[in-house]
């Protein structure tokens, strides 16, 4: 595909391929951005920015980053609104106008026509649009982004420093650290060590979340362990090698999902009775001793939004 001269040069013409990110601390532009390639120039803040990865959108979002534009996910499902974004920001979205770019399969084409000046696009997930990196690097400067090695606080520190949003950045973590300490002091833990995990009845399968991933990480701040996985368990990491998740299924079910809870993201009650009603689970010391614990669909992708609501069910359990 080849973009008119204009979205060549009306826009800036840095194409950017940012897996791990440092930038100057300046508080002027332009920035230095500097990854394995080099040493790159963001020339002015960022005006409209366009977010190909669903996921990215809900941080950018909490930033009050201008995000005129994002991906979507397929809509009026389990984590998604009408448009298909996340329903955990799906308001904020609303007031804020939020354009939908695509359903599912990226498009160079949509991405173009909102004329941004700075693209986000995820490393990993099933939201990443990578195959289209050439083509958007055309568009604005594209920026890759890694979501699955961190905390939903260190992305939103990172997307800070690349939108001139470090203020609200910093704002938006102090907030949620004092409820988080908050709810910290007033909980009592169940038994530890527990697993973290999202559970899919029909398939027979889970996705476990890996203490580098943002769930993970949150939990281990509250002051729950993570359960290890039995030596020699045979899994697999899918989805671009992702770091935050480990496939179970089959006969590794079972012998994955060894903590003294089960703590169920992207779940609801009925995913909770279902882990009850199989027969293949029933001998877990969760199941038996009724330490199943849906944590609410909005939590299949961390962000500020989707994380305050977790405090909230987690205090309300515990």
């Amino acid at each position: 595909m080849r973009f008119s001269a204009f979205y060549r040069t009306a826009l800036l013409l840095v194409g950017l391929a940012i897996s791990g990110i440092s930038l100057s601390h300046a508080a002027d532009w332009p920035r230095q951005v500097t990854d394995s390639r080099g040493t790159h120039t963001l020339e002015h803040k960022p005006l409209r920015i366009v977010s190909t990865s669903v996921t990215l959108t809900g941080s950018l979002l909490a930033i009050d980053a201008p995000i005129i534009a994002s991906g979507a996910t397929t809509p009026n499902n389990r984590i998604g609104d009408a448009q298909g974004f996340l329903r955990q920001w799906s308001d904020v979205a609303k007031a804020r106008k939020l354009s939908r770019l695509y359903i599912g399969e990226p498009s160079a084409e949509a991405v173009a026509a909102q004329m941004p000046d700075l693209i986000l696009v995820s490393a990993t997930g099933g939201d990443s649009a990578l195959a289209l990196y050439d083509q958007l690097s055309t568009i604005a400067p594209t920026l890759i982004i890694n979501y699955d090695d961190k905390s939903w606080q260190s992305l939103l520190t990172q997307l800070g420093e690349i939108t001139g949003q470090e203020q609200q950045a910093a704002a938006r973590i102090a907030e949620f650290d004092k409820q988080l300490l908050a709810v910290k002091q007033r909980i009592t833990l169940p038994p530890q060590p527990v697993s973290a995990l999202v559970y899919t009845a029909a398939a027979h399968s889970a996705n476990l979340w890996t203490p580098e991933s943002a769930q993970g990480k949150l939990m281990e701040q509250l002051g729950f362990t993570l359960a290890p996985l039995p030596a020699g368990l045979h899994t697999s990491q899918s989805q671009g090698k992702r770091h935050d998740i480990i496939q179970l299924g089959g006969e590794n079910l079972a012998a994955g999902l060894n903590g003294e809870a089960l703590f169920l993201f992207a779940g609801d009650s009925k995913d909770a009775e279902a882990i009850y009603a199989n027969p293949l689970l029933a001998h877990l010391p969760a199941v038996q001793n009724k330490r199943v614990y849906a944590l609410g669909t909005e939590t299949f992708r961390l962000d500020y939004y989707s994380a305050t609501l977790l405090l909230q069910r987690l205090s309300a359990l515990f």
